[in-house]
């Protein structure tokens, strides 16, 4: 496994991230244990997962599956590099009531010590704001990130699905305040959506934010879909995001033509998708969320593959990004 650091901090992460969300919702507690001791054991030593995985009535449920692994000793939580998230409304039944969710100091406060409990651990290594909190001022924001660094319950500060002025409001006002800032960003970010590359990733370059993009198949679209609809397998090729991408013919003959280019290369989909984010400015590591043993082997795989300059000049035909800001939609 190769590792780099985490944007301009000194710490050293795997270039694979270990995404969690299907712990608990899709993947048993022992399989779950299984693929995060399959994991570490090749070298991956960064995990992600969030307060509210688990969803519904089981939210938090993610999070204790990792604590139960933890308590498995074995230096498991001093060889992980853990980020959970905090914003979503933690409610499990009726009206929430107030102060349940989003970046309120209160939430925050509440919301860290609920998730150590569940995770089994004293500390965070990266704590992620799960989306922009749009009511709450930067500076109770950061007061409330610097109190928990102060207490050592988390390390390091990080976003998801912020916009590039997002990045750069909440690093301005950290740098006013003497406060450390953002230092990842958590993105949507594959081959078939190229968005960020306008002014989320800047934006996080220039602040020093490391990039770790989710859904690097966007939801299987491109792990060989098409493939797997005419061979009549996982019900996932054929369903959401990627349903509703083969129904539009422009994307269907796009996926096609991106599979066609891989089938002439001998490679498969979905890892060359995951090596193609590895090969990109900016980007630390894809979240990759295995829901068996057989998908994490195959991400791993992909941590390897080697993509000539060739085939990414025809994969950015087949996809093209949308190109600089301003000047994808300015002179």
């Amino acid at each position: 496994m190769k590792y780099t650091q985490l944007g301009r901090t000194g710490l050293k992460v795997s270039r694979l991230v270990l995404g969690t969300m299907n712990f608990g919702p899709v993947t048993d507690e022992a399989e779950s244990h299984a693929i995060m001791d399959a994991a570490l054991d090749a070298g991956v030593n960064f995990f992600d997962t969030a307060n509210v995985y688990g969803w519904g009535e089981n939210k938090g449920r993610t999070e204790q599956i990792l604590g139960s692994w933890f308590a498995k000793g074995g230096d498991r939580r001093d060889k992980v590099v853990l980020g959970t998230k905090v914003y979503a409304n933690m409610a499990t039944g009726g009206e929430p009531w107030p102060n349940q969710d989003k970046l309120s100091a209160l939430n925050i406060r509440r919301a860290v010590d609920a998730s150590l409990a569940r995770l089994g651990t004293d500390y965070i290594d990266l704590y992620q704001f799960h989306h922009i909190d749009r009511s709450t001022p930067w500076d109770e924001i950061w007061q409330a990130i610097d109190v928990l660094i102060q207490q050592g319950k988390i390390l390091y500060a990080g976003s998801s699905n912020f916009a590039g002025w997002n990045i750069a409001q909440a690093n301005e006002t950290a740098q006013r305040r003497s406060s450390y800032g953002l230092v990842s960003e958590q993105c949507l970010y594959n081959l078939a959506e190229r968005r960020a590359e306008m002014e989320v990733i800047p934006a996080a370059q220039a602040y020093g934010l490391g990039v770790i993009p989710w859904s690097p198949l966007h939801g299987g679209l491109l792990g060989g879909a098409i493939r797997r609809e005419r061979e009549g397998g996982a019900k996932r090729a054929v369903s959401g995001r990627s349903a509703d991408a083969l129904a539009d013919a422009q994307q269907r003959a796009q996926i096609q033509a991106y599979e066609d280019l891989l089938d002439k290369h001998g490679l498969e989909p979905g890892e060359t998708a995951l090596a193609w984010l590895l090969t990109r400015p900016g980007v630390t590591g894809p979240i990759v969320g295995p829901r068996t043993a057989d998908q994490l082997a195959s991400a791993l795989r992909a941590a390897e593959l080697e993509l000539a300059d060739e085939l990414l000049a025809s994969l950015d035909e087949v996809f093209p990004g949308p190109g600089p800001s301003p000047e994808a939609f300015a002179w």
